[in-house]
């Protein structure tokens, strides 16, 4: 290997690792010290998010839950606000111990359950919102608060019209922690597994979400519920959206091997400038992970529907366009609220994509071009025209 290319890479790994460092020491926490009055007029809305995880409570009050890992899964409910500033894409979130619900997303209060009444509770939510609930997994290096104003953001902009319910496992927040937090991932599959019969008990469809390693969760449940012999959660499972997945691809394939091909595809989310997936691969021992493969339609022949973002603009990692691009979470929203005919085969996922891209317009004022592979097909689409 030449020196350059090693340089390149120590290079890459300090600068990260600098970032994280310079992190605010408020910064993973969920509650604040104080919070500002503010006007009604100042506040977006607010959201309910139902979270089961399996964090420790933390030592420090204000975060709440911490990055340790639980025996059992815990279950809280935290209401967020959003400001009227926000803009979407966006994460407001304060810098310092004040927090100011006209400027900054502000948790206002968090209730713990135990299970029997966190179903009850979520049950009760989920038909106030006509059976529909959406679980949300979040990726690698995400504090308990980010885990929580990630989902918020996205039911927020998605305009999502049910129940959210956020899936935190104990991931330790920092970069440093990779195999720590796909240890974590890995203990947490058995929870999720749990969370979404719990979830689906009460339901009449359940969407999931996933993010980065959060896809490894994610699939392992879903690879769990198929040896069980209930892969689509008694008919209620509707889309599984596997967004930036820091996944070996061929841990993948085996687990779509294992899972069967979906009576509806699965949607996966890649884009070949993810610079955080690049890193991961260095860090797996360059292994190229699903959310920047090249080859989309050797994955599409799994039975997934690939969305190639790699001309999307996002953030500046490249890791979260599903959720910072205002087309693309627009899409996600129109999507995941979608009521129409379930999706059978690739032509139904091919006209649903055009369909929901006409919808969007050219009310958002920009454009995202998106390559839609199936397995005997590319489209291209450009969507917010």
């Amino acid at each position: 290997m030449c020196l350059n290319k090693v340089k390149h890479r120590v290079l890459f790994v300090l600068m990260a690792v600098l970032i994280t460092a310079c992190n605010n020491p408020a910064s993973r926490e969920i509650l604040a010290e104080e919070v500002k009055p503010a006007r009604a007029e100042q506040i977006a809305g607010t959201h309910n998010i139902y979270v089961a995880t399996t964090r420790e409570r933390s030592s420090r009050e204000l975060e709440y839950y911490g990055g340790v890992r639980a025996p059992k899964t815990d279950f809280a409910r935290v209401n967020i606000s959003v400001p009227a500033s926000h803009e979407i894409g966006q994460i407001e979130r304060r810098k310092g111990h004040v927090a100011d619900p006209a400027k900054y997303f502000t948790a206002t209060s968090i209730s713990a359950y135990s299970e029997p009444a966190f179903a009850k509770a979520v049950g009760a939510d989920i038909a106030r919102h006509d059976g529909h609930a959406l679980v949300f997994v979040h990726g690698y290096k995400t504090s308990f608060d980010a885990a929580v104003y990630r989902m918020t953001q996205i039911v927020h902009d998605a305009d999502f019209k049910g129940t959210p319910i956020l899936f935190s496992w104990a991931s330790g927040g920092k970069i440093v922690d990779y195999v720590y937090d796909n240890n974590s991932a890995t203990a947490a599959r058995d929870a999720l597994e749990g969370t979404l019969r719990l979830v689906a008990k009460h339901a009449k469809r359940v969407d999931i979400v996933a993010h980065s390693m959060g896809n490894w969760v994610a699939m392992e449940a879903l690879r769990q519920l198929a040896i069980a012999g209930d892969p689509t959660l008694g008919g209620k499972l509707g889309d599984v959206v596997l967004a930036s997945p820091d996944i070996d691809v061929d841990v993948f394939k085996a687990q779509m091997r294992r899972y069967g091909k979906p009576q509806e595809p699965f949607i996966l989310l890649l884009s070949g400038d993810d610079r955080a997936l690049k890193l991961s691969s260095f860090l797996a021992g360059e292994r190229p992970r699903v959310g920047d493969y090249a080859d989309a339609a050797d994955l599409a022949a799994y039975g997934v529907a690939v969305l190639d973002l790699t001309a999307v603009k996002g953030d500046r990692l490249g890791h979260t366009k599903f959720a910072a691009n205002p087309v693309v979470i627009k899409l996600l929203g129109a999507g995941l609220n979608y009521t129409g005919e379930p999706l059978r085969g690739e032509e139904a996922i091919t006209e649903r994509i055009n369909q929901l891209g006409r919808q969007l317009g050219g009310s958002l004022g920009t454009a995202a071009e998106i390559v839609l592979t199936t397995p005997i097909s590319a489209l291209r689409v450009v969507v917010g025209e």
